[in-house]
């Protein structure tokens, strides 16, 4: 079998473990289609622990807490490596935090964040399958319902 190999990033970040078909919600959620920097995509490439997996390098970019949070609702299996110097200099596993803030919105239409300008709160309940709450309504939204800012 013929092999491709893709180039390593001198400094950047890579998401790993990406369940494949996450990958372009990744990308929505990240707006890494709107960056400057090199973005490599890779989807439903073999994985012995997964599968199919997905990976997204990030050149010259490291995620912020808040970038970290929108993908741990996505894709809350992936890993963050943080590269410097084409090394990894730090291996984050993901997990949402129990309350994020203007991170996702609230899919209930009468909800206060939908008709004020109000930052939202979600309460995370649980981690597998994520299910969160609103601090405001207290609606609750299964991994499904969730969009995120």
């Amino acid at each position: 079998m013929k092999k491709l190999e893709v180039s390593g990033i001198e400094n950047g970040t890579v998401i790993d473990h990406i369940p494949a078909r996450k990958v372009f919600a990744v990308v929505k959620v990240l707006k890494l289609g709107k960056s400057d920097d090199q973005v490599f995509l890779g989807a439903n490439l073999t994985s012995k622990r997964q599968g199919s997996k997905g990976i997204i390098k990030v050149a010259n970019k490291i995620l912020s807490d808040e970038e970290t949070d929108k993908l741990a609702l996505v894709a809350p299996e992936a890993t963050v490596n943080i590269i410097k110097n084409f090394d990894v200099v730090e291996k984050r596993k993901i997990k949402l935090p129990d309350m994020m803030r203007g991170v996702a919105v609230c899919i209930n239409p009468k909800c206060i964040t939908n008709n004020n300008p109000v930052v939202t709160k979600m309460h995370v309940i649980k981690q597998k399958p994520i299910e969160v709450r609103c601090h405001y309504c207290e609606h609750v939204m299964e991994e499904d319902d969730i969009r995120v800012q």
